[in-house]
């Protein structure tokens, strides 16, 4: 879980680093599988019993919050892209 965390800031500053938003595309791309990959989880996390209901809810809030950022993103670079 704490991979899949990492992985999302981290390949938003890797594709943030490179040459401009069209190679920024796939490293958001990363992020939202990354942020999926975490969701899945967290579900498997509260259904083995390693988190409560409260604190499943807690966390799968901000992270769908996080996939609402990503996809957003996602939208303005291919925006950018292809103009």
């Amino acid at each position: 879980m704490r991979r899949c965390a990492v992985s999302i800031g981290s390949n938003i500053a890797e594709g943030r680093g490179r040459d401009g938003d069209p190679h920024f595309q796939p490293f958001i791309a990363i992020a939202i599988g990354s942020s999926a990959e975490l969701e899945y989880q967290l579900l498997l996390s509260r259904d083995l019993g390693y988190l409560n209901p409260a604190q499943y809810e807690a966390l799968l809030a901000s992270l769908s919050e996080v996939g609402r950022m990503l996809v957003a993103r996602r939208s303005r670079v291919k925006a950018a892209a292809a103009r």
